[in-house]
């Protein structure tokens, strides 16, 4: 591994979920869940201008209350693609101390193309069944990658 992937490692510390609430309230009894202060007020200035815009304002209020956040509650008919994108994106793009992200498949289906799109290294991105829907293998992202790499 060179020097700058352990650099980047060793900053990146936190394991991230997007998930149905069984699985969210499951991964934080068992110690997943962070709640970092300082990450909010990093972000408080790009929050408060997306917040101008009154008509989106509960929206962006769900997405910048998740800045110091290490999880993200998806609630089957309530959580929006949009909101699941910027989740996403959150987590993926601007955190830079998210080391994993566990998102239930079901969940990365309604975002796939942002999924399959994904190819930095950090966070990984690893998606898990959850309690109503099980694990497909043919819909995995990192299982896809691994067949085109072979070859099947």
């Amino acid at each position: 591994m060179s020097s700058s992937s352990t650099g980047q490692a060793e900053k990146r510390n936190i394991i991230a979920v997007i998930g149905d609430e069984d699985t969210t309230t499951g991964l934080l009894l068992a110690g997943v869940g962070q709640i970092a202060p300082n990450q909010t007020a990093e972000q408080d200035d790009s929050v408060a201008q997306d917040r101008s815009n009154t008509d989106t304002k509960h929206k962006n209020e769900d997405i910048g209350d998740n800045m110091g956040k290490n999880f993200f509650v998806y609630r089957e008919g309530k959580t929006t693609k949009q909101e699941l994108e910027e989740i996403f994106q959150l987590f993926t793009q601007k955190r830079k101390d998210i080391s994993l992200l566990l998102i239930n498949q079901f969940v990365a289906d309604k975002i796939r193309h942002s999924v399959d799109s994904y190819t930095n290294a950090f966070p990984a991105i690893l998606e898990i069944p959850s309690k109503d829907h099980p694990y497909n293998p043919e819909k995995d992202s990192v299982l896809k990658r691994v067949k085109k790499l072979f070859g099947e």
